[in-house]
């Protein structure tokens, strides 16, 4: 039972110093600061015997009763400024600005600011922004507007400076000031940016004037390129189209060509195959006529030359007897050998000359024939008919020599079908016709006609009626 007791007082005693303790047990926090009133303290950088004592960071013991405990808030605060002022040149101007600023870490700056701002801290911002509103206005008054607008830096480092020394009797310190506008109510400021302005637009003005004309000659060249592109399209389309309008007609006429180069290459033949033959006539020619010619020549001189060894000899047999007699007789019937063989040997030269010149000019006639054959088969062939055509005519109306009394019917369809059926019952003129066809073919003979077989009269008295009987 005494154990039991003991034990509760002792737990009770534990509990009430833990009770005692946490009553008498302070933390500051790490935005602010304990004051501690109530007995003297020394602390750091202060003298001794201020009647406070400062705690930041940590924990301490106070006593109830006898010490009392209080916080100063160490976080920042700012002031909206607001400051009518008149620069140098007599110009009023509204600055306004902000100023961020705290109570500083030091003892000396937060005793400085525990002893005037401890039970007052919702009007620090009030007191700073009478501080900085009055520097400002001494500032200003020693600056232009030009200076002001120029350079603010300038401006707020001179604020800074003018308000340090009475922010830290404050125990203040500022964070930051800066300088947000400058109003100018009777527009200065406004005047005073005019000629810039007015410049700015000029050179605005004349910039885009400038990007207007680039832009605008941009704009044509690129329409000129489009009309250069457009134009090289189409004459490439066009030289396409030409290609293939070429391949088309080369196309369309490969058959003619190939037909046309056969057919030449027929005509080439045939004129080879001509002149071939008048070669040959020529050859046959010489063969035929020039050498028995030579031949006959050379027989007939040599007949005139043993007839006249043979008339020589006898002469001179005769002359034996009488030299005066026989050698005249002798000297005449050598000139008249001489002149005989001359005689005939000019002949034979005369001969063969002339079949030469016929078979050559009948080989000529022939070439010429097979070359304007080779130019225009057609008209070679009229003209031939042409030239023929009496001959044709008159064959054809041999036919009706003869014929007493002809009755026609139909009209000129009977005329036509009486010489159509006479031309060929007479058979003149057809054979006549293709006597014609045949001296046009180069590989035939030459073109001498040949006289067509007279066709067989008609009975006398015979009446020939022709025509579509009803």
């Amino acid at each position: 039972m005494g154990i039991g007791i003991l034990a509760g007082v002792v737990g009770g005693a534990i509990v009430v110093v833990i009770t005692v303790f946490k009553m008498m047990w302070r933390v500051a926090e790490p935005n602010e600061a304990l004051i501690i009133s109530g007995s003297n303290h020394k602390n750091e950088g202060l003298g001794a015997g201020m009647g406070f004592r400062i705690v930041t960071g940590r924990g301490t013991l106070v006593l109830p009763g006898v010490q009392a405990v209080r916080k100063l808030s160490l976080d920042l605060n700012e002031t909206q400024l607001s400051v009518e002022c008149v620069t140098h040149q007599g110009i009023p101007l509204k600055v306004r600005g902000v100023v961020i600023f705290k109570v500083g870490d030091d003892f000396v700056s937060i005793a400085n600011a525990a002893r005037r701002f401890l039970d007052q801290q919702k009007l620090m911002s009030e007191r700073v922004h009478i501080v900085f509103a009055g520097h400002l206005r001494a500032i200003v008054g020693g600056l232009t507007v030009e200076d002001m607008i120029r350079d603010r830096e300038k401006l707020t480092g001179q604020a800074r400076s003018a308000c340090g020394t009475e922010m830290e009797k404050l125990g203040l310190i500022v964070d930051s000031l800066q300088i947000h506008e400058i109003e100018d109510p009777t527009g200065y400021i406004k005047n005073l940016a005019a000629p810039h302005a007015a410049a700015v637009q000029r050179d605005a003005r004349i910039a885009q004037a400038e990007a207007n004309r680039r832009a605008t000659e941009a704009e044509q060249q690129a329409a000129a390129r489009m009309s250069e592109a457009t134009r090289d399209s189409e004459i490439l389309q066009a030289g396409y189209q030409a290609e293939r309008d070429q391949a088309s007609a080369r196309a369309r006429q490969a058959g003619p060509l190939a037909e046309a180069a056969s057919r030449q290459e027929v005509v080439v033949q045939e004129t080879r195959v001509a002149e071939l033959e008048g070669h040959r006539k020529e050859q046959q020619l010489q063969a035929e006529v020039r050498k028995p010619a030579d031949a006959m020549a050379y027989e007939t001189r040599t007949l005139a030359a043993a007839e006249r060894d043979a008339r020589i000899s006898a002469a001179e047999a005769e002359a034996k007897e009488t030299e005066l007699a026989s050698a005249a007789k002798a000297t005449a019937t050598r000139l008249t050998g001489e002149a005989e063989a001359a005689a005939q040997h000019a002949k034979g030269l005369a001969v063969a000359e002339a079949t030469r010149a016929k078979g050559l000019a009948e080989a000529e006639a022939i070439k010429a024939r097979a070359a304007a054959l080779a130019e225009n088969q057609e008209a070679v062939v009229a003209q031939q008919l042409a030239e023929q055509w009496p001959e044709i005519v008159s064959a054809g109306a041999s036919a009706f020599g003869n014929v007493d009394q002809m009755v026609l019917l139909n009209g000129a369809d009977g005329m036509a079908d009486v010489f159509a059926k006479a031309l060929t019952m007479g058979g003149t003129g057809l054979g006549l016709a293709r006597q014609l066809l045949a001296t046009m073919n180069p590989a035939g003979t030459a073109g001498t006609a040949v006289p067509a077989q007279p066709a067989a009269p008609a009975e006398e008295g015979v009446q020939i009626a022709i025509g579509d009987a009803e």
